[in-house]
């Protein structure tokens, strides 16, 4: 019997079957081995195979393969990464430019992977209502420029005032989309906002370190009114990235990508070469600071490094 994992809560996951009936299962010891990387073989999203024993206890045997997928250097420092969801439409990363304020370097790590395992992303800059002085909203017009710039889809909402929610719910009809961000984002809110018998706890935000506390501790796939679903998952701190080529990093920065074409040598590393088109766009302010950094940041990491860092 096939079905998609609709839930994921790290020690049991929910199977859904094309008829609507649901499958508490538990996966297979094979699985477990041949995800010895990863800290969860099946990820909600996954089309899987499962087998029901005589007394009702269900087993999740084989993972179709996945068109695509979402993953991030695991925080179990005995794995390498984990798998956030997979086979999905699109990924919305909501962030916030205040109470907390999501580093641009999580940001571009995000976007980053996402191009790289073929997944297309919106950016949903969330908490609007609390950017009320001029200062603010001109940064807040500065993010969104940026990224529309590269040619992201870039939404600003408020789950105060209802600004922008009738944009996201259209980015999401009919599609299968993630939902992810830092603690204290807002996700919560705004998926009561989309779903309103959902009743999602919703979390506070630190006032001493200014961070979200967590409230969604498990995955779950949530069917949209009107057709689509969402993927709610739980805040992340840091976006490590995984198995990353350095000669490649470029490829998934659409406006370096671009520039890079003008560069003396081909295999130009964009950190120090005599004729480097970047390094002189940098320079010029046609490439922003903020997404140089990212990529150096990126080209930099060190692959045995197990330690977590805030982005």
């Amino acid at each position: 019997m096939k079905g998609l994992v609709i839930k994921n809560t790290g020690s049991w996951y929910v199977v859904r079957h094309d008829d609507g009936t649901l499958h508490n299962c538990k996966i297979k010891g094979n699985l477990r081995l041949k995800g010895f990387r990863c800290t969860n073989p099946v990820a909600v999203g996954d089309i899987v195979t499962i087998e029901i024993k005589g007394d009702g206890t269900a087993f999740i045997r084989s993972i179709e393969e996945r068109r695509n997928y979402i993953i991030r250097r695991a925080s179990n420092l005995s794995k390498e990464f984990q798998i956030i969801a997979s086979n999905i439409d699109q990924a919305v990363l909501v962030v916030t430019l205040a109470n907390p304020v999501t580093n641009t370097t999580f940001i571009d790590r995000f976007l980053a992977t996402a191009m790289a395992y073929n997944v297309p992303a919106v950016i949903a800059i969330n908490k609007t209502d609390l950017l009320d002085s001029d200062d603010d909203k001109a940064y807040l017009d500065a993010v969104a420029g940026l990224y529309k710039s590269i040619g992201y889809e870039v939404l600003t909402l408020s789950t105060v005032t209802g600004q922008g929610i009738d944009s996201l719910r259209l980015s999401l009809a009919g599609k299968m989309s993630l939902l992810s961000g830092n603690s204290g984002v807002g996700k919560s809110s705004i998926i009561n906002c989309l779903i309103p018998d959902a009743h999602v706890r919703v979390g506070d935000v630190s006032q001493s370190h200014h961070t979200g506390m967590h409230t969604t501790t498990f995955s779950e796939m949530l069917d949209l009114p009107g057709g689509g679903c969402i993927i709610d998952t739980p805040g992340v701190k840091g976006f490590g990235t995984i198995d990353f080529k350095k000669e490649e990093v470029a490829h998934y920065f659409p406006e370096i990508f671009s520039i890079s074409e003008g560069c003396r040598f081909n295999n130009c590393t964009h950190t120090h070469e005599p004729g480097c088109a970047v390094l002189e766009a940098v320079e010029n302010h046609y490439i922003s600071e903020s997404r140089y950094a990212s990529y150096l940041s990126i080209i930099t990491d060190d692959p045995d490094d197990k330690y977590r860092k805030a982005f």
